[in-house]
């Protein structure tokens, strides 16, 4: 596991108390909305305002320390999962996500039918569903007959949750490690 700050600098990246908390923020919450790092990042540092939060994963989505995903309908989400061509899979009755690996072989997902004479590094997938523990329940505990909620009620609702339980785990929890470029981080957010 890589030391954040030897990251940072080999990155280019000046290192500061900020980003630091900021790269080990999405590390330890991946899949987590701007707001959930700025959060978490207060509680390990102190004060530090959402301008630098926001400023902080700009320049480390930039140098392709960390990842932002933005689902459709969704706010912009970020994870420390980089340098692979992973997709995600997202509930659309709780909002959770979880990283899928490539379907078959390395990065079939890269090989456009008609590429239009691009050179593709990257492709997009989000597959979309109901996770098994939204399954288990009963029809009467979703927002509609059809059991489906709007996405952007789901990501607040994902939002306030987790927020919560950020809260709990703040006081009796350790400092979070980096992990970079892993696969082990495909534990549902």
């Amino acid at each position: 596991m890589p030391d954040p700050a030897k990251l940072l600098r080999k990155h280019g990246v000046q290192v500061t108390a900020q980003r630091l908390a900021v790269l080990r923020a999405v590390s330890a919450r991946p899949h987590g909305m701007a707001d959930e790092v700025a959060e978490y990042v207060r509680a390990e540092i102190g004060t530090i305002s959402r301008q630098a939060v926001y400023d902080a994963l700009a320049i480390l989505a930039e140098k392709g320390l960390i990842r932002r995903i933005q689902p459709a309908g969704s706010r912009t989400l970020y994870e420390d999962r980089v340098g692979d061509n992973h997709h995600h899979l997202i509930c659309r009755t709780c909002g959770n996500m979880v990283d899928i690996d490539c379907a078959v072989g390395d990065t079939p997902c890269l090989t456009a039918a008609d590429d239009s004479g691009y050179q593709i590094d990257e492709a997009e997938v989000v597959y979309w569903g109901t996770c098994p523990d939204c399954l288990t329940q009963t029809p009467s505990s979703t927002d509609d007959s059809s059991g489906n909620q709007p996405i952007k009620h789901v990501l607040q609702k994902k939002c306030d949750s987790d927020t919560k339980n950020q809260q709990r785990n703040t006081s009796n929890s350790d400092q979070p490690t980096l992990g970079i470029n892993h696969k082990e981080n495909s534990h549902v957010r």
